[in-house]
């Protein structure tokens, strides 16, 4: 993890960068379950005015420097905590993804917390191991990202948050 990452609560200012990011037509193959229009900013905008309104979830803004990198968040999804994470496609391979969900997890105690990966994105499943998640579980579903149903794996974090790196 880099020494100058940081999380610090969503900004009206982060939502413009948040929206460029989902722009990229690799990272939203790669999240296979994005927004069923990435383009779409009035219903961009409707999602992230619920997510800031519900107190029950843990939505952060990943800053590297003064740079808006990607976002964090933890958030109830049928009875269990769930983490995502969106980070610049031109910042992958950096370690910020890592980084910012270790830094989550400090912040956040229930456990267990649970995340989906699409099967065949290796880089968000090395994020997830390398943060201390195992696969628990299978599913799949249709993902807006690729028109298809895509193949996922469910993975679970029983224990405290790893350590920063």
């Amino acid at each position: 993890m880099t020494a100058d990452l940081r999380l610090r609560p969503v900004l009206d200012d982060d939502l413009p960068y948040f929206f460029t990011h989902q722009q990229d037509v690799e990272a939203t193959w790669m999240a296979a379950f994005g927004p069923a229009d990435p383009a779409d900013r009035a219903a961009f905008d409707a999602h992230w005015k619920r997510i800031r309104a519900d107190p029950a979830v843990a939505s952060r803004t990943v800053v590297v420097g003064d740079e808006v990198v990607g976002h964090v968040n933890a958030f109830p999804a049928a009875g269990r905590l769930e983490v995502s994470y969106w980070i610049d496609p031109r910042r992958w391979g950096r370690g910020y993804a890592t980084g910012a969900l270790v830094v989550l997890l400090t912040e956040v105690s229930r456990r267990p917390v649970h995340a989906r990966v699409a099967k065949d994105n290796r880089a968000s499943l090395a994020v997830l191991r390398k943060c201390g998640f195992v696969v628990v579980g299978e599913d799949q579903g249709y993902a807006h990202g690729r028109g298809v149903e895509v193949q996922e794996w469910i993975l679970e974090l029983s224990g405290p948050a790893p350590s920063p790196v």
